[in-house]
């Protein structure tokens, strides 16, 4: 059982990891950029992106990586899988939210409004 778990997690950490490298490219974000928002060196994104390491399930990493995830999807529901589109209301300024959302993005406060500002909108269409 216990191997079992932890079988789960490895493919948990794999599965969140490829997602968040794949978010960062549909998203343009650089290494330094991912860096920031997971809160990881750019040598470490960098394999992360290459698949040469995970994301550890029990870090805040992983939680902000399951953030942006949670944020890619619910701005693919609403913009109907437009990347591009996705990319646009990232860059530009926010009125509601007072800032750029990408720039938010830095913190993990600043994730977690993003996503509660986009998930708020999901709910009224």
């Amino acid at each position: 059982m216990a191997t079992q778990l932890a079988s789960n997690k490895g493919d948990d950490a794999r599965i969140l990891s490829s997602a968040v490298a794949k978010i960062a490219e549909f998203w343009g974000l650089s290494n330094a950029k991912l860096g920031i928002v997971l809160g990881l060196s750019q040598a470490t994104v960098s394999r992360l992106r290459s698949g040469q390491t995970t994301l550890d399930p029990a870090s805040k990493s992983f939680e902000a990586g399951q953030f942006l995830l949670r944020l890619f999807r619910s701005l693919d529901a609403l913009l109907g899988s437009d990347d591009a589109a996705s990319r646009r209301w990232l860059d530009v300024a926010n009125l509601d939210l007072d800032a750029r959302p990408i720039d938010l993005i830095d913190s993990f406060k600043g994730l977690l409004t993003v996503c509660d500002y986009v998930d708020a909108h999901r709910a009224r269409v």
